[in-house]
């Protein structure tokens, strides 16, 4: 069916104001399907939005670079768990099992990274770390949320059920597959009207002139806005909308790939709530003062992640009067942000610096029609991180927790020994270990490693190590799998 005139001239003008009309070159030589499949995609994207953006990334930001003072945190907004007095902890999760009882915390998991590291075609959430019961990332996670409900009901006076409501960002790539997951695997027991599925922004890209690149003649060349693309999204695919229609005011957010998170956190809830915090983040301390990660600290006098690459030798080595580095605050991409914040977010968007990632990009040569495979950099794409709005935090909160007992990144494929499914599976298992250790039990691997014991336990057992006190007194020698409290039963029969 022809395409009406008038539409696509009310288009073309606008891409013509715009100065990227070069787009719709050869829309007279598509068939009607792809005129219809580039005018919806010509129609959603905010073009003058993207130029403005392009001109901010290009602009400043070297000399911005040059002026850059960094300092440490301030004191009063930081506090860590591995010193702080345990009344203080408990005081912080008993009032997040409380925020979690009410209805008020939501969790929103960024999931849309695909397992291509890793050898996997599936989504990085899908992947198996090899514990002995084969679950998923995401399967992990969403029995945390399980138990978690569980101990919220039973630190509430009524005995009404807990929710707290999972939205789960995927990207194109690995929406259909994750959701595919999810069904296959019952949402991993938990009501399906409680999770949400939504999509990663996108954003065009560019030349190097900032002319948006075709990767088909009918169709623009696009790449994920990165992980800061988050907030826009959660309003544009209807999260924030949803969130207020079930009275949640406090979220937890974190990335897929670390097995160990404390997903809604009652201790971390606690704290940024007892801090009256718009936004918060946890961190674990750097290993060493090279340590290539990201730290939390003030940048020109605002929040801020300085990446490693920022700090020279003196800065990463200095520290602070009890001898622990002054920015050593490694970031983990693990927030807490109240809704309010989340909702303000679009009031200072347009101040957001996006981040120039310069890269090998496939296209169509606008001016002949030929297809581009480049050997070396020819485009950008424009990344927002999720950091990129703490500048714009009038409250922020930082939490330093155990880097063992809740930081173990899954990226790197099997056997590099570094950030690798062995060290996941290794670093569950010996967190599982300590806690029968701490309930007063034992555990005998009979000579083997954690990466290589066939020991588990479940989830829905123990979110933190509570609920085991049956161990005490007790050796448990491997093979010993528990997933239910008739496992445990029986192997104590």
């Amino acid at each position: 069916m022809p395409i009406p005139t008038p539409d696509i001239e009310v288009l073309r003008q606008r891409y013509v104001n715009a100065g990227q009309d070069h787009v719709l070159t050869f829309f007279d030589d598509l068939s009607p399907l792809e005129q219809s499949g580039l005018i919806a995609q010509l129609n959603t994207l905010d073009v003058d939005r993207v130029n403005r953006i392009f001109t901010k990334a290009t602009s400043g930001s070297a000399s911005s670079q040059d002026s850059t003072t960094i300092e440490p945190l301030p004191e009063d907004c930081f506090e860590s768990a591995l010193n702080c007095n345990p009344s203080k902890i408990q005081e912080w999760e008993q009032l997040g099992l409380k925020m979690i009882a009410e209805g008020k915390v939501a969790v929103i998991l960024m999931a849309g990274g695909q397992g291509t590291r890793l050898g996997s075609s599936l989504p990085k959430g899908c992947y198996d770390i090899g514990l002995p019961s084969q679950k998923s990332l995401f399967q992990l996670q969403a029995e945390r949320i399980t138990r978690l409900q569980q101990i919220a009901k039973e630190h509430q006076k009524e005995n009404k059920e807990v929710v707290i409501p999972w939205y789960v960002m995927t990207s194109g790539p690995t929406r259909q597959a994750t959701e595919e997951h999810f069904k296959t695997q019952n949402f991993f027991g938990l009501e399906e009207k409680n999770i949400f599925f939504f999509n990663q922004g996108t954003l065009p890209c560019l030349t190097n002139e900032g002319k948006i690149m075709l990767e088909k003649k009918g169709q623009l060349a696009v790449a994920p806005d990165g992980n800061g693309g988050i907030y826009s999204a959660l309003r544009q695919e209807g999260v924030l909308a949803d969130l207020a229609s079930r009275g949640v005011q406090f979220i937890h957010s974190y990335c897929v790939d670390n097995c160990l998170v404390h997903v809604a956190d009652p201790v971390f809830i606690g704290y940024c709530v007892s801090k009256n915090a718009d936004c918060g983040v946890k961190t674990v301390p750097k290993s060493a003062p090279e340590e290539p990660v990201g730290v939390v600290c003030l940048r020109n006098e605002k929040f801020g992640v300085v990446e490693y690459s920022e700090i020279n030798e003196e800065i990463a080595n200095r520290t602070r009067a009890d001898g622990n580095l002054a920015f050593g605050a490694a970031n983990i991409a693990n927030h807490f942000y109240t809704l309010d914040f989340l909702n303000s977010v679009e009031s200072f968007e347009d101040n957001l610096e996006y981040h120039i990632a310069r890269k090998k990009i496939k296209h169509v040569d606008h001016n002949v029609g030929e297809f581009v495979n480049p050997t070396k950099p020819n485009g950008l794409k424009l990344e927002l991180f999720v950091f990129d709005v703490f500048p714009f935090t009038k409250r922020m909160a930082v939490f330093e927790v155990d880097r063992k007992e809740e930081f173990s990144p899954l990226k790197n494929a099997p056997g590099t020994g570094v950030d690798c499914p062995e060290t996941s599976k290794r670093d569950i298992i010996s967190q599982q270990i300590r806690f029968v250790e701490n309930a007063g039990g034992k555990v005998d691997l009979r000579g083997e490693s954690p990466e290589n014991a066939l020991f588990e336990i479940s989830p829905l057992l123990s979110y933190a190590g509570e609920g085991l006190e049956c161990f005490k007194g007790k050796t448990i020698t491997t093979p010993a799998i528990f997933q239910t409290v008739e496992d445990i039963e029986k192997y104590f029969s």
